[in-house]
């Protein structure tokens, strides 16, 4: 094995990663950004993966249903303000909520 090879596998064992994650997150959908990590936030199943996109002026949260056969009711959760809004959502579909930048925090996506 090559220092570059053992190397990279050091860094991947740190991180708490396996080579076998490597070809799923090449495979993330274009509805979440290359090098946007997805996080388990909030009190939605764990088939729903969230993430969140920060701009210049605003923040975007997402979330995604990946529940098989599972349509449900998720909705955006900021702290330090409003949540976004009750919405439905069928598998394979995605939600997301703007809001300023500020002092809010994305907490992910919750049952509603």
């Amino acid at each position: 094995m090559s220092k570059l090879s053992a190397s990279a596998l050091a860094l991947f064992a740190a991180a708490g990663l396996s080579l076998a994650a490597v070809p799923a997150a090449q495979a993330q959908s274009a509805a979440q950004p290359a090098g946007v990590t997805a996080q388990v936030l909030g009190n939605a199943p764990s088939c729903v993966t969230v993430w969140q996109k920060t701009g210049r002026i605003t923040k975007t949260g997402y979330a995604r249903n990946d529940c098989r056969g599972r349509t449900l009711n998720l909705k955006i959760v900021w702290a330090h303000g409003a949540d976004g809004s009750c919405q439905t959502v069928r598998p394979g579909g995605t939600i997301s909520s703007k809001v300023a930048r500020g002092g809010r925090t994305f907490d992910g996506a919750n049952i509603c």
